[in-house]
Parts: C-alpha cells; sequence; structure tokens
C-alpha cells in the first residue's frame, strides 16, 4: 500500500468511528458512518438552539479540512469582513460540534499532518540533504561582566 492509500484507508477509519460502523474502513462504511452523523446532526438541530462556534484554525491544510468537513455534514463555515482567514464561525447545535465535529476534525487533522509531515520530510531528505533533525542547542555565549 503506498503512503497515501494508508492515510485515505486511516481517514475512512476515523469517519467511520465517529459514525459508530461496526466495520469500518470500507467507502461504503464510511459513507454510512457519515449519513449517520448527518442524521445525528438533524436530531440535534431539531432538539437543541443553534449556536456561533467560532474557531481558530491557523494551519491552511488544516483549515481547508475543517471547511470541508463541515460543508460534508451540511454546515456552512464562513467569516465575518475584516476577521483572520484562520477565524472559521460555524452555526450548529453545541453538542454536535463539541462532541462529533470537533473531536473527528482534530483526528483527521493529526493523521493528514503525520503524512504530510512524512512526505515532506521524505522529498527533503531525498532531494535536499540526508539529515532532517531539528537544529541543534547550544548554550548562550558567556556575557562579560562590567
Amino acid at each position: 500500500m503506498t503512503p497515501e492509500q494508508i492515510l485515505r484507508e486511516k481517514l475512512r477509519k476515523i469517519e467511520a468511528l465517529f459514525g459508530g460502523a461496526a466495520t469500518a474502513g470500507e467507502k461504503a462504511a464510511a459513507e454510512a458512518a457519515a449519513d449517520r452523523i448527518r442524521a445525528r446532526l438533524r436530531k440535534a438541530t431539531s432538539s437543541e438552539k443553534i449556536e456561533e462556534v467560532r474557531f481558530s484554525v491557523p494551519d491552511i491544510w488544516s483549515r481547508q479540512l475543517f471547511i470541508a468537513l463541515c460543508r460534508r455534514y451540511g454546515l456552512t463555515p464562513f467569516r465575518y469582513r475584516r476577521m483572520h482567514r484562520q477565524t472559521l464561525i460555524v452555526k450548529g447545535p453545541r453538542s454536535f460540534i463539541d462532541q462529533t465535529l470537533w473531536p473527528e476534525f482534530q483526528d483527521l487533522s493529526a493523521a493528514l499532518s503525520a503524512y504530510l509531515s512524512e512526505i515532506t520530510e521524505k522529498l527533503i531528505r531525498e532531494e535536499v540533504h540526508g539529515e532532517t533533525s531539528d537544529a541543534e542547542e547550544r548554550d548562550e555565549p558567556k556575557r562579560l561582566a562590567k
């Protein structure tokens, strides 16, 4: 399996986990999980007050993922004019946002970040320089006493 296929499988499993699927990993199971999550959202919307919840997602890749995840469940992320690009607002039932949307996003984002980090490190190691560890730490030079 390629790293991309592994990531896709992991993303499906995470979604299936949040949707409560018994057989995670298959595309059909992931879509069924998304349907169950949308049904949970509809139920929460009918019984709870809709709130405006503000998020700060500074990383561009994570922000794209968060926006796509919101749209997948029928939520429309937005920002008011003159807000920072990293700020996103979602209107929805607080329980759905806190118990489903945000935790699922965090898991998916962690998987995506790990994948992007792995690919970036591999490309740097192969095309720029073989050593990809962080810069070494040194003690500061001693200062002269006055």
